[in-house]
Parts: structure tokens; C-alpha cells; sequence
């Protein structure tokens, strides 16, 4: 991002459970919407490669980000240390729009950058980083329940807001690795480092 920030007014993060900025927790919401199960699996790959988040959910009065992290070198193409503004798709098999890909429109565009113009405002000490536009598309597929567990009796309630990955904890999450959460079989299916300059 070539552009420096100018001076605009300031912004006013939306008043939510799922923003956040650098140096607050993400509250977690009980039940999150499919969009926002896909950012939380974009920020857990991240997270496992050490890769810091520095806000998950920012908004203002232009838009949102989905998500916002500090790319060390040598991650996804960094030359150098990159402040990344990761725009998110989650998308169901058979979708229209390439999995997300083409609704990252010029209008979108040009609204990521306006966003993230106000987010370097709101935190200048990011201002000296060198900044780009990642895309991640998540694939997703909700989940029937005899797909993920036995039968249950008629007594129990099986509960699907619980998070169970298909791969052992121990290991990092992997590109093209599925994941269940909340009932839904979640794939990040492509990650596209610098997907769009303006």
C-alpha cells in the first residue's frame, strides 16, 4: 500500500463483541455467523505459523476489516516485516462468485483502503510498515450430526457449538486441512498474498 494516510476524521470502531484492536481479546460470541467462523480459522492458521494478529473484526466508519496481522519475513512472498489487511471469503461448495474471489470488486477494493487508511490513523506506530491486501477463501459445508458422532439417545444433546479439528491439537493448522466448528466442515482453501494493488 503506496498510499500514505490522509488526514480524515477520525473513526468510530462499531460497538461490538466481535471487534477488536491491538491489545484486546477477541470475545468469542455464542453463536457465530459462518463469515465469522471462517475469519476465526484464517486467524488460528495464522496464529500457529507465529504469525501476530494484530485485530480480528475492525471496524469504522467506512468498513471492516476482517483481519489484520503482522507477516514476518519469508511468510506468503514477505520480503520484509508487512502489515497485511486480510480480507476473508467463506463460501459454500458450488458457489457463483469462484469462492469468494470475485466479490472483491473495485468498489470492495477501494473500500478495504479507505478502512485500513483509518486503521493506520487509529495506530500510527504501524504507519512505517510496509502494507499490502491479502485474500484467504474458505471453503465451508455444514455438517449433518450423524456425520459427527454416533447416535446420541433420545436423553443427550449433542452439542455442535464446540470446536473439534480433524487433525491432532498438537499440530499447526495446514493449508487445505478440514475443520469442524459450530457444525461446519471449514477448509482454507487458498491463501492469495498481495491479491490486489491500488
Amino acid at each position: 500500500m503506496a498510499r500514505s494516510p490522509a488526514a480524515s476524521p477520525e473513526p468510530s470502531p462499531r460497538a461490538s463483541p466481535q471487534s477488536s484492536s491491538p491489545g484486546a481479546p477477541n470475545a468469542k460470541a455464542p453463536h457465530l455467523t459462518v463469515g465469522e467462523l471462517g475469519e476465526n480459522l484464517v486467524a488460528d492458521w495464522l496464529t500457529g505459523q507465529a504469525v501476530p494478529i494484530l485485530a480480528q473484526r475492525w471496524a469504522c466508519q467506512t468498513g471492516e476489516l476482517d483481519v489484520v496481522a503482522l507477516l514476518p519475513l519469508g511468510f506468503a512472498e514477505a520480503r520484509e516485516p508487512v502489515l497485511a489487511f486480510i480480507e476473508v471469503k467463506t463460501r459454500r461448495r458450488g458457489n457463483w462468485d469462484q469462492d469468494g474471489l470475485l466479490a472483491i470488486t473495485p468498489q470492495k477494493q477501494n473500500k478495504l483502503w479507505r478502512t485500513a487508511r483509518f486503521f493506520l490513523k487509529k495506530h500510527p506506530q504501524y504507519q512505517v510498515l510496509p502494507c499490502r491486501f491479502d485474500v484467504a477463501l474458505v471453503r465451508c459445508q455444514a455438517i449433518k450430526r450423524s456425520a459427527l458422532a454416533p447416535p446420541v439417545p433420545a436423553v443427550q444433546q449433542l452439542d455442535l457449538s464446540a470446536d473439534l479439528d480433524l487433525a491432532p491439537s498438537s499440530s499447526p493448522l495446514a493449508l487445505g486441512q478440514a475443520v469442524v466448528r459450530a457444525g461446519y466442515r471449514l477448509t482454507l482453501q487458498e491463501y492469495l498474498a498481495n491479491a490486489f494493488v491500488l
